[in-house]
């Protein structure tokens, strides 16, 4: 079967970057656009298994970008918005998008409404994130937010949980900061910001506290961090 084509109308590059390079790393084939003019274009030269739409984009926006679109094609499409009021939530959906999500959002359930809206739409596809990870001793539960080290729960706060997640599901790979800021904490990377680095020496010392490997999770100078 075909990879998943997901077209991505989003003018904020580093959450476009960062949302194309999660989804191409699920396995899913990623268009990108940073307005609503070439995003339109692309939606009606080529048929997507999925849109995912900025509401609020330069030189057309979501909302007139999605009226235009019904016209002529029933392409699924998540939309995107800072506006989180529910009425926006309903101008959205009233306009012909088939989910809404507002930011900032939680990485996991945006994965999770995308595998909903594929189900529904194609089928054959087959689901993409995992909602359960072990390596080691060490298991992440995301329908829970709960971890495990050799089977005793360990205290996590939800921002600890989600550094954790992001990080051992992408072993052995660099993840950058910019990246972590958005997933972790729904917010670009601040020059002098080092609340990040703070919540994960937190982590390290509970896992360390719980006698697992907490230098596991390792900083990258100049890069990122990596989970080895």
């Amino acid at each position: 079967m075909s990879k998943i084509s997901i077209l991505l109308i989003e003018d904020d590059s580093t959450l476009n970057n960062y949302l194309t390079d999660l989804l191409v790393k699920l396995g899913y084939c990623v268009e990108q656009c940073f307005d609503g003019v070439s995003g339109l274009k692309s939606a009606l030269s080529q048929q997507h298994h999925l849109i995912l739409l900025d509401k609020v984009l330069p030189k057309l926006d979501g909302v007139s970008l999605l009226k235009t679109l019904r016209e002529t094609s029933q392409q699924p499409v998540i939309m995107i918005s800072a506006k989180g009021a529910e009425e926006e939530r309903i101008l959205g959906l009233s306009h012909g998008a088939d989910d809404y999500v507002a930011k900032p959002f939680n990485t996991q359930e945006l994965l999770l409404r995308i595998e909903s809206i594929l189900r529904r739409s194609q089928p054959n596809a087959k689901p993409k994130s995992r909602t359960e990870i072990t390596i080691d001793g060490l298991t992440l539960n995301a329908d829970k937010q709960v971890i495990y080290v050799n089977q005793q729960e360990i205290e996590f706060t939800t921002i600890q949980f989600k550094l954790l997640w992001q990080l051992v599901s992408q072993k052995n790979i660099i993840v950058s900061k910019a990246d972590l800021y958005q997933a972790v904490l729904n917010k670009k990377l601040g020059a002098y910001d080092r609340s990040l680095d703070m919540h994960l020496s937190r982590v390290r010392r509970k896992l360390n506290e719980a006698n697992w490997l907490g230098e596991r999770l390792q900083t990258v100078h100049g890069k990122g961090y990596c989970f080895k």
